[in-house]
This record gives structure tokens, C-alpha cells and sequence, in this order.
């Protein structure tokens, strides 16, 4: 099979297209000729080497695709209501930037009804994600008010619609008056310019002082010490990146006084029972929405995995270098 794979730690251009040989699916897998791949922050993060790949997990690049099932057990399938020629998503922990890439059964979802395979292959790792932190983890509950930092990434975009659709008021941040633009567009409530305003003081001010209650954070860094102002008695922050460094100082009085929650977590090494429960969620509670389309995929741009005019594999090197440039506003997918 062809394969996008990471020659060394560095730039995009590291990113090569080769030839692997063609994965087996094991007990409790299936095999997907994969139409589609979602390009996420975490793929970036382990070309420039500071992501290491979780054991027993593919060294290629990838962790959401979207095809038909062409292999596996079929007792297995059955019993997951699958069978050979099914079209489904599924979130992994590595081996997506490839034509051909294994699967758990149990973090395989079919498509939304009317989904292309791009728009599928952009759903796994933003809406489990989404699901796990938002309403898991922070319990977000309807008529809560709710912020996201970087409201126009791929998982903002996914937790602006979550949000809304369950219930809750929705404040973003995003980086510029175009992107605020688009984050009001899918149903945010308010956008905040962070280059040109101070989150803090207009969290205060449109919430007439009493601060929020869920804050969803990819930054952390400086940002911690003015989201425990910003949150209300009893809120939570969760933490799901680091992009603005991984020290933080911050007034831990305010945390006793209000009662707050602190907390993160990581997806990719979580094991798979953890992940089915995610599935499951997403399945009776998500899908619906995305089938009727009250919450719809955000595509940027897609790139040819495979570039004949360019075999050195320039497709997913252009989709990473667009994703460094934080210009985009949605998901970027590599298509095959």
C-alpha cells in the first residue's frame, strides 16, 4: 500500500509518500481501504518529534479515516452489525495517512446518514474528543455558559455545534475578525478577537461579572491564571492542549473559593473499552444531529494524499504546513 510515513522530526516537508507493506487486522479489528484521512494538531506534534507514538500503536501518521471495510472476522463484524463492503469511520491510534489502515471494531461508527467520506473522515477525533472532555469530563449541562479557546480550530468547531445543540450558551475565542465571524456563523453566541481584546474583561462583561462555567482550553500557558477568574463558582476548566506552553501560575485561592476544576486528558493512549464507551456516546447522541444536519462537518480544504505530478507525498506536507499557519477554520483532510 501506499503510505504517508515521517522520514525524520522536522518540517512538513519530512513527510514522505512510500510503499508499506499492507496491514492485517487482528482479533477485534477490521481493515479499512481508506478514502479519506482527517488531518489533526497531534499529527503535527509528532512529526516535529515532542509526540511519541503510544506501544503497539502504527508509526505512520493519522488518527481518523474514513472507507469501506474490506477485511476482519466476520462473526466479529456481525456482532457489531458491520459486514464486508460497509462504509464506516473510526478513530485510531495511528497508521491514518495510508490506503489501507486497521481499526478496534469498537471505535468504528458508520457514516452519518448522507455524510461524504471526507465530511466522515473529519468527524473521529474532534467529536470523541469533543464528547469525552465537554460533557464527560466537564458535565457541561444545558443553560450553562460555555468558552472555547480557539473557537475555529477543528475541535472548536466541533464543540461550538455540540454545545449549542445541547443546550448550553457559547463564547469562543479566535485569532481573527474573519474567524470570529465564522465561530458566530455555526451558532456561537459571542466571538472574542484575542489579538485585539482581553478574554478576560469581555468574559466579565458578557457575563455581566459572573464568569463561566466550562472553559475548553488547547492553549494552557499564560491562559490558565485569567481562565480561573473567568470561571464562576463551581466551574471547569479542562485542559486538552498545550500550544502556549505547559508552565502555568495561578492565584489556587480563587480555586478553593469557587470550588473550581481543574483537569485534563489525553485520547490517543486511552484503551479501547474507554474509547467504545466514547463511540457508543457519539453514536446515540451525536449522530442523530449530524444526520439531520443541525451539526454539520466543517471542511476547510481537502489535498490528494497521492500527487502524481509529485510523488514525493506534497499532500500531506501542504496540509501541514496550512495547519502551522493557523489560517484554517475547520478541519483540513488528506483524500486518497
Amino acid at each position: 500500500m501506499k503510505a504517508v510515513e515521517i522520514s525524520s522530526f522536522g518540517g512538513p516537508e519530512v513527510l514522505r509518500l512510500v510503499d508499506r507493506p499492507d496491514p492485517q487486522p487482528q482479533a477485534g479489528e477490521l481493515l479499512i481501504q481508506v478514502a479519506a484521512s482527517g488531518v489533526n494538531r497531534p499529527d503535527v506534534v509528532q512529526r516535529t518529534g515532542h509526540y511519541p507514538v503510544p506501544a503497539g500503536a502504527s508509526d505512520i501518521p493519522g488518527l481518523e479515516v474514513a472507507g469501506e471495510v474490506v477485511g476482519g472476522d466476520s462473526a466479529e463484524l456481525a456482532q457489531a452489525g458491520l459486514k464486508l463492503g460497509d462504509r464506516v469511520c473510526a478513530l485510531v491510534a495511528g497508521g491514518g495517512y495510508a490506503q489501507l489502515c486497521t481499526a478496534p471494531i469498537a471505535q468504528c461508527l458508520p457514516y452519518p446518514q448522507g455524510l461524504s467520506d471526507v465530511e466522515a473522515a473529519s468527524l473521529p477525533e474532534t467529536f470523541f474528543t469533543g464528547w469525552s472532555n465537554v460533557f464527560d469530563r466537564a458535565a457541561l449541562q444545558a443553560g450553562e455558559t460555555f468558552l472555547i479557546q480557539g473557537g475555529s480550530s477543528g475541535i472548536g468547531v466541533t464543540a461550538i455545534q455540540l454545545a449549542k445543540a445541547r443546550g448550553a450558551r457559547v463564547l469562543v475565542t479566535a485569532g481573527s475578525d474573519e474567524k470570529c465571524e465564522a465561530c458566530l456563523k455555526l451558532g456561537a453566541d459571542h466571538a472574542i478577537n484575542y489579538k485585539t481584546q482581553d478574554f478576560k474583561e469581555e468574559v466579565k462583561r458578557l457575563t455581566d461579572g459572573a464568569g463561566v462555567n466550562v472553559i475548553l482550553d488547547m492553549v494552557a500557558g499564560s491562559y490558565v491564571a485569567r481562565e480561573v477568574e473567568c470561571l464562576t463558582e463551581d466551574g471547569r476548566l479542562v485542559i486538552i492542549a498545550v500550544q502556549g506552553g505547559t508552565k502555568a501560575e495561578f492565584n489556587a485561592a480563587l480555586v478553593l473559593r469557587k470550588r473550581l476544576t481543574i483537569t485534563g486528558s489525553t485520547l490517543r493512549p486511552r484503551p479501547i473499552a474507554f474509547k467504545q464507551r466514547i463511540a457508543q456516546a457519539c453514536l446515540e447522541q451525536v449522530w442523530p444531529f449530524l444526520a439531520n444536519r443541525t451539526i454539520k462537518p466543517v471542511i476547510y480544504t481537502t489535498f490528494a494524499a497521492q500527487d502524481a505530478q509529485d510523488p514525493t507525498g506534497s499532500g500531506a506536507a501542504k496540509a501541514h504546513s496550512l495547519m502551522e499557519s493557523n489560517q484554517h477554520i475547520g478541519k483540513i483532510v488528506l483524500t486518497w
